[in-house]
């Protein structure tokens, strides 16, 4: 069962929200049937208010990724802010738990070739060559369990905050993929070894990627606008069970 949508921040022109983990953002080739979407369920809030409009989503998280979502009203307020996320002027954090000791400060720059799913992106078209991307890591804790995995006794894991400052497909996935650090819970980048153990002994049940913060410069009163996801019941369980140093 999906969480319901909590909405952190609203005023007449957007409203951030947090979106659980295993929800789409909008109807999707890769679960046909599915109707329960993060648009839908802004729209369904809106109406509630006697508010009609179209819903903008002007960025997305992957289904499995839970956090801050910003949704416009209007379509100028939706096209101020796409500006922004093309301009890279957009802030956003998010908390990963993640295989290994992750050096406590790295800056990874590495261009990443458009890896598009065969249902879900059927009908879009590929970029040809590889893409820049940028994100900030610095571990925030770490922690050694008596956990076998593998051919090793003990276990390693990192709880890093990571900043992007480009927005590819999976960039934060695949970036610490690329450094031999995969995220607990992730079915397509990570290790399915760890990912076991996770789940049996530390109730990682979902990907553990979460959009902690964003900021943006707000489109209409031009205040700088910062918002911070509440802690969830989820991810206070895994910080408890991790006994992070």
């Amino acid at each position: 069962m999906i969480p319901e949508l909590e909405v952190i921040f609203e005023d007449e022109w957007l409203l951030v929200v947090d979106k659980p983990p295993g929800l789409l953002m909008h109807p999707s080739w890769l679960d046909r049937h599915e109707t329960d979407t993060l648009a839908r369920r802004v729209k369904t809030y809106l109406a509630g208010q006697n508010q009609f409009g179209k819903v903008h989503t002007v960025h997305r998280l992957d289904r499995p990724t839970s956090g801050l979502v910003i949704i416009a009203k209007t379509d100028t307020v939706a096209r101020h802010l796409a500006e922004q996320f093309r301009a890279q002027s957009v802030q956003k954090t998010y908390w990963a738990i993640c295989r290994g000791f992750v050096p406590e400060q790295l800056a990874v720059d590495y261009a990443l070739t458009e890896q598009l799913d065969k249902i879900g992106d059927k009908f879009a078209a590929k970029a040809p060559e590889a893409q820049s991307a940028q994100t900030d890591f610095r571990r925030q804790g770490c922690a050694e369990l008596a956990l076998p995995v593998s051919r090793y006794a003990q276990s390693r894991y990192s709880w890093v905050v990571c900043s992007p400052h480009t927005g590819r497909k999976h960039q934060i996935r695949r970036h610490l993929k690329h450094i031999r650090h995969p995220i607990l819970g992730d079915t397509k980048h990570g290790c399915r070894h760890h990912n076991k153990v996770a789940l049996a002994e530390l109730g990682v049940t979902s990907l553990a990627l979460r959009a902690v913060s964003i900021g943006f410069q707000h489109p209409v009163t031009d205040r700088w606008l910062e918002v911070q996801a509440p802690l969830t019941e989820l991810w206070r369980q895994w910080l408890v069970r991790f006994g992070w140093r």
